[in-house]
């Protein structure tokens, strides 16, 4: 997601969220998972029988799928990407960087062209899925969903997304599988942290960004994936071919089901985000912007305080460096945000932090609510 596809921020701060870190990011320029650059490591190479489907047509469009827009208010930006109707009631299922850090969302349902304002239910940061509710929508209908485990090398298919952002009727391309069980690491550029998603289907179809969070379709118009990784122009068996990643659609209904029932995880954070009001990025003696070391040699190194927030009048400064919360260490702005998972708006949390004279001080602070991870 960049301004138009999938999303650009403020060259690599992160915005620590309580229960997420609304990432401030460098979005411009995405390669992996459209705005984070990513590794691709396969899976231990195993015999697989060619699909007998490969001779059958892609099934092209199908109903259900949605034009995400959203506003990342606190560093006034714009964003795109594509989701999946789950059910008739307006449930959606999307990538999570494609609602990360958005202030407000709308979402545009395609067969229809009816727009609705949407909320977020949830979501799980580390497998990148994600479902919102558009507000006020019913009787709208949905996509169809089939078995990823029966996909099969050489299976044709079909990807649909809001190509570039530009809305309107979804960009329809076609190709076939070319990889089962493949891991792809995904490196958010603003603070270093990586995420690894596995069992991911790889397909030539020529996934753009802003297809993020679009199906991708079997030859009976079955959603098999969740389209998420993009590599555009990646050299495999020939100069110029194409690798996309999509998440299975049994994983990502398995998690869309846990945050339709409520049940938060590790992994699967239930409702609103709780904000701490600053932003951060790594700890290092090269820490840009800076001339002299940072005050400690591993935490979350605070490069900018919101104006008005309980950061502020807490004490917390640019240039200190938060090294625990709730007395569980922090080494990175990564492990920050993981902690800070399991909170949300009005608990309170005590800050560890060093000030750049490198004293050590612990401040209770009251999180209020932010916008999601």
């Amino acid at each position: 997601m960049n301004e138009t596809p999938e999303r650009r921020g403020c060259g690599g701060c992160l915005l620590i969220l309580a229960v997420v870190i609304a990432v401030v990011a460098v979005l411009a320029g995405r390669s992996l998972l459209d705005g984070r650059s990513g590794q691709v490591q396969s899976a231990p190479e195993t015999v697989i029988p060619p699909s007998t489907r490969s001779t059958e047509k892609p099934s092209g469009r199908r109903p259900g799928v949605v034009n995400i827009d959203t506003e990342q208010g606190l560093r006034s930006t714009r964003a795109a990407g594509t989701g999946i109707l789950l059910d008739a009631s307006g449930l959606v299922l999307t990538n999570n960087h494609v609602i990360q850090g958005a202030t407000a969302i709308r979402g545009t349902v395609t067969d229809n062209g009816r727009r609705f304002t949407a909320e977020v239910l949830g979501y799980d940061k580390s497998g990148d899925i994600a479902v919102i509710r558009l507000r006020g929508a019913a009787r709208l209908k949905p996509a169809a969903f089939g078995d990823s485990t029966r996909v099969q090398l050489g299976d044709p298919v079909t990807a649909v997304g809001n190509e570039g952002g530009k809305g309107g009727d979804p960009k329809v391309v076609t190709g076939k599988v070319t990889a089962l069980d493949q891991q792809v690491t995904a490196t958010d550029q603003s603070d270093g942290s990586s995420e690894r998603l596995a069992a991911m289907i790889e397909t030539d179809a020529p996934i753009r960004p802003g297809d993020s969070g679009g199906p991708l379709l079997n030859t009976s118009g079955q959603v098999i994936g969740m389209n998420t990784a993009a590599s555009a122009g990646y050299t495999m068996k020939m100069e110029g071919t194409h690798r996309g990643y999509a998440i299975p659609s049994n994983r990502a209904l398995s998690v869309a089901r846990q945050i339709q029932q409520g049940r938060a995880s590790d992994t699967v954070h239930i409702g609103p985000t709780a904000m701490l009001g600053v932003q951060v990025r790594s700890v290092g003696p090269r820490t840009p912007g800076r001339r002299t070391p940072p005050p400690a040699t591993s935490g979350a190194l605070i490069a900018g305080i919101l104006p008005g927030t309980a950061a502020e009048s807490a004490g917390l400064r640019k240039g200190t460096v938060i090294i625990a919360l709730n007395d569980q260490h922090v080494d990175s702005p990564g492990t920050l945000t993981n902690i800070l998972l399991r909170y949300h708006p009005g608990d309170t949390v005590r800050i560890g932090w060093v000030d750049l004279d490198g004293r050590r001080f612990t401040t209770p602070i009251h999180l209020t609510e932010g916008p999601p991870q």
